[in-house]
């Protein structure tokens, strides 16, 4: 029997995305929606409904993943997956995250549309955080779902911690509860905008991913002496602030030493006390982002900022604390939903490429425990987490017609 055509209600598709973008604690265009925010508890309400108008169950966990499931005709099979986030960092766009939502939405109700009819039942998750905006580590609700966190000793900066925030937000139950079981998923796919500049520049509309960077995380407190910038002098000064610029510099290098382009390093925060002009700076805090797709090349770059620390240390007299926050393992990609992609792809005349992640995103975590890939759509510029990141709508559409295509084809 002959496949019936699925179309993307592209336009309907947009306008949820330009009202979700709405939720938002920041003037458009930027969206700032941190988890169990206000906005956030907006959003996910906006979006419940959006599932419930399509028919399917809704339900929530502990710490608020949502699942709404599509039952199909052999509901004890486990099911297809698919879905991402609604969060935004601070400052943020419209785009991450929310089209791999909306438009795991839309792939469904394609499907209702043409009426199919699934063996195994389809579940689109929202998850509750990709960002680590709120606890300071990224996925957390991902890395629970798939039991590698028990969450019980997250909290934010000022010392809240994930327990106050979750009951504060209405979400209860045993954070043990969080983990999905055994086999729950037989396939998980998430749709997202590439992040990155490499398929708008080579004009190939999807990317479908083999691979997910992985990721370390690091906090670093570095405690020098203090004292007034005028009276203080240069031979006897043990500013904090100085030695913390040297193990920037220091992270830098060591991810360009590779040579490799997929080692990548940041420092993103840097805190320094006290903070007035004429104060020699006693205390910073630096937090350290390396990511790469081979982890022996990763760990290796934490090596060599390991010893920079330490010679920065011994030689400007100042102490140098560090605390290891995340350092995941990389993701490979299930060479079967891969495949499927890519054959839908064809299918349909599109052109691909295969390529790697490397950013973070839930799917590194829902691979271990589920056959997972990911499929990536241009973002214009390669801008993320930007008020002016932006996917055109042919593109948007494009990823959810090859999305609802591949759920077609694992769920039946």
């Amino acid at each position: 029997m002959e496949k019936t055509k699925l179309e993307i209600d592209i336009d309907g598709m947009m306008a949820e995305l330009e009202t979700l973008a709405g939720f938002s604690d920041a003037p458009a265009p930027a969206v700032t929606r941190v988890v169990f925010s206000e906005q956030d508890r907006r959003a996910r309400e906006y979006v419940k409904g959006l599932c419930r108008a399509a028919g399917l169950l809704v339900r929530e966990d502990a710490v608020g993943n949502t699942f709404a499931r599509w039952d199909g005709v052999a509901p004890e099979l486990p099911a297809i997956g698919t879905g991402s986030h609604i969060d935004a960092i601070p400052n943020a766009g419209a785009y991450d995250g929310t089209v791999g939502v909306l438009g795991g939405l839309e792939a469904i109700r394609a499907l209702q549309r043409s009426g199919f009819r699934p063996r195994r039942s389809i579940e689109l998750i929202v998850f509750s955080a990709e960002e680590p905006t709120r606890f300071g580590i990224g996925c957390f609700s991902s890395r629970m779902l798939a039991g590698l966190l028990d969450g019980s000793t997250l909290g934010d900066k000022d010392g809240k911690t994930l327990e106050e925030w979750r009951t504060a937000a209405g979400f209860h139950g045993e954070l043990s509860g969080v983990a999905l079981p055994s086999g729950h998923y037989a396939g998980f796919l998430e749709l997202h905008i590439e992040q990155g500049p490499l398929l708008e520049r080579e004009g190939i509309p999807l990317g479908v991913v083999t691979a997910i960077a992985a990721p370390a995380s690091l906090r670093m407190w570095i405690e020098g002496e203090g004292g007034h910038a005028g009276a203080l002098l240069m031979p006897d000064r043990r500013d904090a602030f100085c030695a913390a610029a040297e193990i920037v510099l220091a992270v830098e290098s060591a991810a360009r030493s590779t040579g490799v382009v997929d080692t990548v390093g940041t420092v993103g925060v840097c805190d320094v006390f006290p903070g007035a002009v004429n104060s020699v700076p006693s205390r910073v805090r630096l937090e350290v982002d390396v990511r790469d797709t081979d982890l022996a090349r990763r760990d290796g770059v934490l090596a060599k900022i390991e010893q920079a620390v330490a010679d920065v240390s011994a030689r400007r007299g100042v102490t140098v604390r560090t605390e290891v926050v995340n350092a995941d393992c990389p993701a490979a990609c299930d060479p079967g939903v891969v495949e499927a992609l890519a054959r839908v792809a064809t299918a349909h005349g599109l052109a691909y490429r295969k390529m790697v992640s490397r950013a973070y995103h839930d799917t590194l975590f829902m691979s271990r425990i589920a056959p997972a890939a990911m499929l990536f759509i241009p973002c214009r510029g390669g801008v993320s987490h930007r008020p002016d990141e932006y996917a055109a709508p042919e593109a948007i559409a494009a990823g959810a017609l090859v999305l609802a295509e591949a759920l077609r084809e694992l769920a039946s």
